[in-house]
């Protein structure tokens, strides 16, 4: 009797199965399987079939990247590719202070360990440095400026090298460790005088037999192990030599925002002589705490490591620079890069990179400069990186949204439930990222599935660049949106916020007329609630409608309505589908989406034949400026930065009004 074939693990197809092979048996031909006590016996069959099968196939399961679900198991095949896992990283801050009254010293040094205590939403974090700071004394005060400093606490491990142990570990202890805080010293013995310093690679290129390096690899719960050379590749450590590691234990992105700092430091003099704390002045915030982080997640394990095998730790390609950027900067949230023969014209030899860091808005210069300085360990010879700043491309909506008072008496409610949903698509990385796309299709659905009172809605779309003004000095514009404009008038189809010109008296806005299909011109106006715009300048720039490209020609602008120096400046989109091209990071604005709640008096029963039904338009009616909830700037233009939420139902052309040539 042949055994049966298993190809089903549900438990009532394995016990059928069990079942089957027994009726074929002559032994078991009149058993009734179902009501003897043989069905208790076939019930604990087929369970231990099917658990032995589920542990089989989690097992086989671990044993590849891509279905491995434990933490230790993804970072053991990551490993085995040669990637090591990003650890914590601690918030960072920069601080100044000075110490006074320092009569005798020649030099101070700040010691390692604990430097400020640090609050960050209302919770106390300390902060340390790594190493020692030593700074002259100058007319009796040392100045520590702008020294950075780490959330965490500095903790110290210390290892004899015994060469009897054939497979002795090396292994730091603790986690939520910053492997970037990693110091490792080597001494030839315990009470030896000289310390060697050990730095970390990444890959054995160019390392030799007496290089003093080591390898970092994650273990398990979180925790490092130190591995050095073994005389061929790096320098093999001798019997009872002595290792120390110190190292931050950090809470990770939780101090983020710190900036406030009191000193609780360690001073010493060149001769070792404390100096109290009651010298040192009160301490600057240089740059608040950020750039914290937690431990690499398994999702970005699996999605990097591959990724960095393949570049073999080279940047050729651009998605060579995405990936090593990432692995070298572990405060990217999304990173694009493009070859410059990608532009118009062509600029060989060079590859461009804009990046949005997880918490903040731009890369900082320094940042930028350090960057490029590590870039260079990995790019081919020739190539050039060159970071340029992120670019934001916002896209809004208006939706007017129907819903039957039958099935939902409470609009407000409604209306911010569907906020919510709203808001958090607006989260999700559809859009936060380069390359991403703001799906129509979804966002409509998202606000009929919010509540089964909604009908329809009717949204629509708008796209919005913000030109960063040079106030005062005489500059040419251009902004490019990476989407088609959709052209429905001869005229103000693009629309800005208000702004001053110099020798030119009240808020000044910009718009476009209609040349073609593909081209318009940008021209300059004013405006009176309630009246017609007054044309200042007729031919400021021009407008690529095909590409979404707006160019402003030379001038001078003074101050603008909204703050920071920023005039908005929107469009709409032939296609409501919005991308985010190249170096264009698409973020959807929720401040200024505007949401209207209208009962539906046809799903209710209230007017069946539709005579009293308000339909609310599917295209945008044009306005001669732009409305936005944007902070005011609290300069001279915002006296008439009213204006800037003025809608009007009448629509002229730039023909019908006054023209005045500057």
């Amino acid at each position: 009797m042949a055994f049966g074939q298993y190809t089903n693990l549900d438990f009532d197809q394995i016990k059928t199965s069990i079942k089957d092979y027994l009726k074929s048996n002559d032994n078991f031909t009149d058993y009734d399987f179902e009501g003897s006590n043989l069905s208790v016996i076939l019930d604990a069959l087929a369970y231990n079939t099917y658990i032995t099968a589920y542990n089989t196939n989690m097992a086989v399961n671990e044993n590849f990247l891509d279905s491995a679900t434990l933490r230790e198991n993804v970072v053991a095949l990551a490993r085995n590719i040669g990637y090591v896992p990003r650890s914590r990283r601690a918030s960072k801050a920069k601080i100044s202070f000075n110490v006074q009254g320092l009569d005798s010293a020649v030099t101070l040094t700040l010691k390692a360990g604990l430097v400020v205590n640090g609050v960050a939403e209302n919770t106390n974090y300390i902060f340390s440095i790594p190493e020692d700071i030593t700074v002259p004394v100058t007319n009796n005060i040392a100045f520590f400026k702008e020294i950075e400093v780490f959330e965490g606490l500095l903790l110290t491990q210390k290892f004899t090298v015994d060469v009897s142990k054939a497979n002795q570990r090396f292994i730091l202890p603790n986690s939520f460790i910053d492997t970037d805080t990693l110091r490792v010293k080597v001494k030839s013995s315990e009470s030896s005088s000289t310390t060697v310093n050990y730095t970390p690679i990444d890959n054995i290129i160019g390392i030799t037999s007496t290089s003093n390096t080591y390898l970092l690899q994650e273990i398990e719960d979180e925790r490092y192990e130190i591995m050095f050379g073994d005389g061929i590749v790096g320098k093999k450590l001798a019997n009872n030599n002595y290792v120390t590691a110190s190292y931050l234990q950090t809470g990770g992105k939780s101090a983020n925002g710190a900036a406030e700092f009191s000193f609780i430091g360690r001073l010493i003099n060149q001769d070792g002589a404390v100096v109290g704390g009651t010298n040192v002045s009160l301490v600057e915030t240089v740059e608040r705490s950020r750039d914290g982080d937690d431990i690499e997640s398994i999702a970005s394990i699996k999605y990097y490591s591959p990724r960095i095998y393949s570049s073999q730790y080279r940047a050729v390609t651009s998605s060579d620079y995405e990936a090593v950027l990432s692995y070298i900067y572990p405060n990217v949230e999304s990173v694009s890069s493009y070859g410059g023969e990608e532009l118009t014209p062509p600029r060989y030899g060079k590859v461009y990179l804009s990046v949005k860091p997880r918490n903040g808005d731009f890369l900082s210069d320094v940042t930028k400069r350090d960057l490029i300085s590590k870039l260079k360990n990995y790019a081919v010879a020739g190539i050039v990186p060159e970071f340029i700043d992120l670019k934001y491309l916002f896209v809004e909506t208006e939706s007017q949204i129907y819903y039957n008072p039958n099935h939902n008496q409470q609009p407000a409610l409604l209306k911010g439930a569907i906020s919510g949903a709203l808001t958090e698509y607006s989260k999700s990385i559809d859009v936060n990222k380069f390359g991403g796309r703001f799906k129509y299709s979804r966002t409509v659905s998202l606000i009929d599935q919010v509540d089964n009172a909604i009908t329809s809605n009717i949204t629509k779309v708008i796209i919005r660049r913000n030109l960063r003004a040079s106030i005062a000095q005489w500059g040419q514009y251009e902004l490019c949106y990476g989407n088609e404009f959709h052209v429905g008038e001869s005229s103000y189809n693009v629309t800005s916020t208000g702004f001053t010109l110099d020798g030119v008296s009240g808020t000044v806005y910009l718009a476009d007329e209609v040349i073609d299909d593909k081209k318009g011109r940008i021209f300059f106006f004013t405006y009176t609630e309630g009246g017609k715009p007054n044309i200042i300048k007729k031919n400021a720039g021009t407008v690529k409608y095909d590409i979404g490209e707006i160019l402003i020609d030379t001038v001078n602008i003074t101050s603008t309505a909204i703050e920071n120096d920023v005039i908005e400046i929107q469009a709409v989109p032939q296609s409501n589908d919005v991308i985010g091209l190249r170096d264009l990071y698409i973020k959807y604005d929720m401040t200024n989406t505007h949401l209207t709640v209208v009962q539906d008096i046809i799903a209710s029963g209230e007017n069946t034949s539709g005579s009293r039904f308000a339909r609310g338009s599917s295209y945008n009616i044009p306005t001669y400026t732009r409305d936005s909830e944007s902070e005011v700037s609290t300069k001279t233009v915002a006296s008439s930065a009213s204006s800037t939420k003025t809608r009007s139902s009448s629509f002229p052309t730039t023909s019908s009004t006054t023209t005045y040539s500057t």
